[in-house]
């Protein structure tokens, strides 16, 4: 029989033995992309794998980023990649703000006045379950009718109907873990109903919104399928873009466009980590 300091140790050995190989598995491909976009063309498919260039070069950032501003494509102009990168922050951006302010707002609604179920609740989430191409063709034809296909406009609304049942549930699990005495005591204080509301709870869920917001930011700054079915030429997003060099072994372009895309995302990230770090070890976990 081994010793319990013995099975601790071996225990604790194998533990930070798995994390170690999970963080090579979740960092390697962040690597990979990184040294990709530096990497000479012949590099790119070079054999044996080239692991870091001997001679970086920011030609493929400035293929993608400069001199493909306007691309050309059968004799037509097509939108370039700042313009599809201005399109997805203001189109996830818009629709990550409302969403997450119209979950926050139902959110307490159920929690705090049982407006919905926990059953409704589930019921939100496995609407959003199911497959896009499934109703793609309805929205296509929807969209066509009432004139919001190709559109920012019909795309934000289209994102925030997708994202409000995460923010949903996301948010309502914070909200249940604000104690409500410390709206009664603001009550009898003769606070007023927005009082308790402004100066109460939102100071309270601001972690939550910031988590909440990140995360819809990051579903809708990512969304293709749904874009890319309602979308013509008017509109192009930063991955309907990123899917022009698909297909054609142009790998540093892809990683290059890639390395541009995640970018407003760790911004925003860094912005709000203050926030971050107390909504991920608050809200999440409910109260046993």
């Amino acid at each position: 029989m081994l010793k319990r300091s013995s099975r601790k140790l071996i225990f604790s050995a194998l533990r930070y033995s798995i994390l170690t190989v999970w963080l090579f598995v979740v960092l390697f491909p962040i690597y990979w992309i990184v040294a990709t976009s530096f990497k000479q063309s012949s590099e790119w498919i070079a054999w044996p794998p080239v692991w870091w260039s001997n001679d970086p070069t920011f030609s493929s950032y400035f293929y993608v980023w400069i001199s493909g501003i306007l691309n050309k494509s059968s004799g037509t102009e097509v939108l370039g990649p700042w313009a599809s990168f201005m399109n997805s922050f203001i189109i996830a951006f818009s629709a990550s703000v409302i969403a997450t302010f119209m979950g926050a707002v139902i959110a307490y609604g159920a929690s705090r006045y049982q407006i919905l179920t926990d059953r409704q609740l589930m019921a939100t989430l496995i609407l959003r379950l199911i497959p896009p191409f499934v109703i793609a063709g309805p929205l296509l034809l929807w969209f066509s009718t009432i004139g919001l296909e190709d559109t920012k406009l019909g795309l934000i609304f289209l994102y925030i109907i997708t994202t409000i049942p995460f923010a949903l549930l996301v948010l309502k699990s914070f909200v249940d873990d604000i104690p409500i005495d410390y709206e009664q005591a603001a009550e009898s204080l003769g606070a007023k109903r927005y009082q308790v509301i402004l100066e109460v709870i939102i100071p309270m869920l601001r972690p939550g919104i910031a988590v909440t917001f990140l995360f819809l930011f990051i579903l809708n700054w990512s969304e293709f399928f749904l874009a890319l079915i309602l979308s013509k030429s008017d509109i192009s997003t930063l991955p309907m873009y990123l899917n022009r060099y698909g297909g054609g072994g142009a790998y540093g372009f892809q990683a290059a466009l890639s390395i541009g895309a995640t970018l407003p995302l760790i911004v925003i990230g860094i912005l709000i980590r203050k926030h971050l770090v107390r909504g991920l070890s608050f809200g999440f976990v409910r109260k046993g």
